[in-house]
């Protein structure tokens, strides 16, 4: 089986860092194909940053076609360019956040999320709202680390990332953490031991999702608003990317 795990930032150490997560949890038979866009930010932590980047995962997925993945995860928290990447192909297309709100509405009545740049809590909520979690997700918090802070890691990190989380669950009352970007993933097995609750790490569950999805030779629809993208000429430097070739 193939998943491409697209990184929808254009930082190659991120990217790395996140295929290493997901080849952890992959199955032995998965290879996971670990792209970034050509174009875009370093970081995305605002609708301007998401809205390149968005583009960048609708490239990553049309230049994809000939290698016929079996499955997709979007490895931003936003999920930029889900519904785009839905239309391009025919396989299961997950973004984490909506993989991570699945997961942890499974396991704890509510769940709290802990994200990047307090900035960045807004866009989290429309997510939770549109994806209809507003009953189960009990909070969001920012910790003010900028995602490009998450390729070096370190324990003074990690330890703000846990203040924070203990902070949510006592205020929130909920009962599992949700991390808010695809650079904290490196740190879920560390989160979950301290903090004793289940902390989702959306990068782990999108991959294992979309491994059963697969399996279960299921992927996505062609009828309606997901149909196969209309034929027609691109121009500019996206003349490339019209749909087909």
């Amino acid at each position: 089986m193939k998943l491409l795990l697209i990184n929808p930032n254009t930082s190659d150490a991120m990217t790395a860092g996140i295929a290493q997560s997901a080849q952890a949890v992959a199955a032995a038979g998965t290879q996971i194909i670990a792209v970034h866009p050509s174009f875009g930010p370093l970081s995305i932590e605002g609708h301007y940053d998401e809205a390149f980047a968005a583009a960048g995962v609708a490239e990553q997925v049309r230049l994809a076609q000939a290698q016929r993945p079996d499955g997709i995860v979007i490895a931003c928290f936003g999920d930029p360019g889900l519904e785009a990447a839905r239309e391009a192909t025919h396989a299961p297309v997950l973004g984490i956040a909506e993989a991570a709100f699945h997961a942890a509405s499974m396991l704890a009545t509510g769940f709290s999320i802990v994200t990047t740049m307090t900035r960045t809590c807004i866009i989290a909520e429309r997510l939770v709202q549109r994806y209809g979690f507003e009953h189960q997700c009990r909070g969001v918090h920012g910790t003010d680390i900028a995602v490009l802070d998450l390729e070096d890691g370190g324990e003074p990190l990690t330890r703000q990332i846990e203040d924070v989380a203990r902070e949510a669950l006592a205020r929130d009352r909920s009962g599992a953490i949700v991390l808010g970007c695809a650079g904290m993933s490196a740190l879920c097995h560390t989160l979950t031991q301290r903090l004793g609750v289940p902390v989702i790490d959306g990068v782990s569950v999108a991959v294992k999702f979309a491994e059963a999805l697969a399996a279960l030779g299921l992927g996505t629809s062609k009828r309606g608003d997901y149909a196969t993208p209309l034929r027609k000429t691109y121009t500019g430097w996206a003349a490339p990317l019209g749909w087909p070739d």
